[in-house]
């Protein structure tokens, strides 16, 4: 019995080992970028905004602004990524606990999480994360509330910029408003199987 107990888990082992080599990306064409041109392309700010709200995420004017926000809702015990806790802590009062390290054995705890997105596509209001701008994908993940800080310069104007854009990084999520799902007879239901507010902040 403890024979075939660690022949199993010896396979295990073997089955999770990380891969002596990586396979090789797809090839994309950059050339698509430049001949996919659209039309209704205006200012992207002010689109990005539309198409979030339109799948039922926020856009926060500035850190003040997130501020109150959170303080309206009563969300005031929360995770921010300590390499931008410093810019927004002045924003917050004290009656807010925000830690910077965010401690899994106490998950339930964390209502909101702020980290740093990689990128967001304003023709349909994507926020994108990825592993090496998240400080913490539990953060950015766990708590009912994620904001999402991202600077003004990584705003893509569509999905073929942002695809272009990808890079190498071996784990991206494009997070189109709350999480969500209609797996139950169509209903669809937000926040089941991640956050249940998504918001995003821009900053410069």
């Amino acid at each position: 019995m403890a024979d075939d107990r660690e022949e199993i888990l010896s396979r295990v082992r073997g089955a999770l080992a990380p891969l002596k080599e990586r396979a090789r990306m797809p090839e994309y064409d950059g050339g698509l970028v430049l001949a996919r041109s659209r039309r209704d392309a205006g200012d992207p700010m002010a689109e990005f905004a539309v198409r979030l709200r339109a799948v039922n995420g926020e856009v926060a004017a500035d850190a003040a602004a997130l501020a109150a926000l959170l303080r309206a809702r009563g969300w005031t015990r929360g995770y921010c990524d300590p390499a931008l806790w410093p810019g927004l802590r002045a924003h917050f009062g004290p009656e807010f606990r925000v830690e910077t390290a965010f401690d899994r054995t106490r998950v339930d705890d964390f209502q909101f999480g702020i980290t740093r997105g990689a990128g967001a596509v304003a023709e349909t209001g994507t926020i994108i994360l990825a592993d090496a701008t998240t400080s913490s994908r539990l953060g950015a993940l766990a708590p009912w509330a994620h904001v999402a800080v991202i600077s003004r310069r990584d705003l893509l104007s569509d999905l073929t910029q942002a695809v272009a854009a990808l890079g190498s990084d071996p784990n991206v999520i494009w997070c189109t408003g709350p999480s969500k799902t209609a797996d139950v007879e169509g209903i669809l239901i937000e926040g089941v199987h991640g956050p249940g507010v998504q918001i995003a902040l821009f900053v410069d």
